[in-house]
């Protein structure tokens, strides 16, 4: 049986490196170009395993852990209550070291789940055919564009995105596409107008992308839009948030043709940006330019009913030129997760979830609509929201949110400016239910302290 030799010593290196010819590690690396290679790191000495972890209960006391109730911040991460039952199952040694099921006799527990997971998306975005997950909302949007292009047979080049779509979302579209003849148009527009941009549609147009709700919390109108933009040849795809499906129609019931979300909020904390979870679902007509894995349900030689993947060429893991994505080996854990996180809550408890967010929000939006100076949503102040508003403030919003960390322990909203040029002093508030009113109220009072 063949053995890998490691050296242990400094003799055992020499000889290593003499026999393959080098006379130091840092000449196999003559053929990089200086300015390309790894600095050095000046690493510490190495250190026993009760140091290291001396080192890291150190390093972990100095971060400071905010009160969830007390956590405003949103913008496409969400604090929201994660059942006792979701980690239980995720901790299972099956499930948590599994890898990609390619051979279904050794992953049907993993691919049963899967198959469930994609009946729930199906079920909840109103769609016909959703996949075993993709990394994260973005990467899901940007391959729902990548479908769009490929189901027009590439004949079409012309992609029309919100400015109400997510902007690290449309940053992310933009790198997918950055090495195509495709062109992105309409994400420079000051606001997201239904009308603007199905006036952009034209016979080069392969899709058009809508947030539901959109960044900024609010729906816009989205009856007929379907009609208009197939009229035209194009696909309607949606970004949503599967919080709000909860309790509003999916995008399915509208006409969408692509629906892509950040599954993050089901089952999963914040954790600084990841690992997050992108959902995707579409109509069957496009399940053979599907990415990624799709699960299905088939039976043995003995009849017994088993899980399978399905209609995924080997282009997809293989020969990667000619694959329609490169997305292929998400182990899908966190897809999991929100697997029992539906299964857990159901139909009703969702719901449920989707009501607090809902009159949470409005009930802080109201209070801060009371304050001298601040005002909710002036861009659209008639417009329906979830979750998420607007609060247009007479100071920075950087020195708002130092005031509220400062004087209250409250993390603030997400600053605007930084994505919209002319939304300078707006903030981004989030309001799930696991912000109490009395952690509102307290929010409420710190803005208006730093605000005088």
């Amino acid at each position: 049986m063949a053995m890998t030799y490691l050296p242990h010593t400094e003799a055992d290196r020499t000889a290593m490196l003499r026999a393959i010819g080098v006379a130091t590690p840092e000449e196999l690396f003559d053929d990089v170009p200086a300015a390309l290679r790894c600095p050095d790191l000046d690493l510490p000495p190495p250190c026993s395993e009760m140091e290291l972890a001396r080192e890291m209960r150190d390093l972990a006391g100095r971060n400071d852990i905010p009160e969830p109730g007390y956590c405003f911040l949103g913008a496409g991460a969400y604090h929201h209550y994660c059942p006792a039952t979701v980690d239980y199952v995720l901790q299972r040694g099956e499930f948590y070291s599994s890898y990609t099921p390619y051979q279904p006799e050794i992953s049907q527990g993993m691919l049963q789940a899967m198959f469930e997971y994609q009946s729930m998306i199906c079920r909840l975005t109103g769609m016909e055919v959703s996949n075993a997950s993709h990394y994260d909302g973005a990467t899901a949007l940007a391959e729902g564009v990548l479908l769009a292009l490929n189901a027009s047979k590439r004949s079409r080049t012309r992609v029309i995105v919100s400015p109400g779509v997510h902007p690290q979302y449309r940053n992310v579209v933009r790198t997918y596409l950055s090495g195509t003849d495709a062109e992105i148009i309409g994400d420079e527009a000051p606001q997201a107008d239904i009308e603007a941009l199905t006036a952009r549609l034209d016979d080069q147009t392969a899709a058009l992308v809508v947030q539901y709700p959109d960044f900024f919390g609010q729906f816009a109108p989205l009856d007929g839009l379907a009609d208009t933009v197939h009229a035209a040849g194009a696909l309607l795809i949606v970004v949503t948030d599967p919080i709000a499906l909860g309790l509003f129609r999916p995008p399915g019931a509208y006409g969408a043709d692509i629906v892509v979300a950040e599954g993050q909020s089901l089952g999963s904390p914040p954790s600084f940006g990841g690992p997050h979870l992108g959902v995707f679902a579409t109509r069957r007509a496009h399940v053979r330019n599907l990415a990624g894995r799709l699960v299905g349900e088939t039976v043995d030689p003995e009849g017994r009913r088993g899980y399978v993947l399905t209609l995924a060429t080997r282009e997809q893991h293989i020969r990667r030129a000619r694959a329609t994505s490169n997305i292929c080996t998400n182990a899908a854990l966190v897809a999991l997760a929100a697997t029992v996180y539906l299964a857990t809550l159901g139909k009703s408890g969702l719901k449920r979830v989707a009501e607090l967010c809902y009159h949470n929000s409005h009930y802080a939006a109201a209070r801060i609509a009371e304050l001298p100076g601040l005002s909710v949503n002036p861009q659209a102040p008639q417009r329906p929201f979830f979750q998420e508003f607007v609060v247009a403030l007479p100071r920075p919003v950087a020195e708002v949110n130092r005031a509220l960390r400062d004087g209250y322990g409250i993390t603030g909203g997400y600053d605007l400016g930084r994505d919209y040029p002319h939304l300078q002093h707006h903030m981004l508030l989030a309001v799930t239910e696991m912000n109490p009113r009395p952690a509102i109220d307290r929010l409420v009072d710190g803005l208006r302290h730093a605000n005088a």
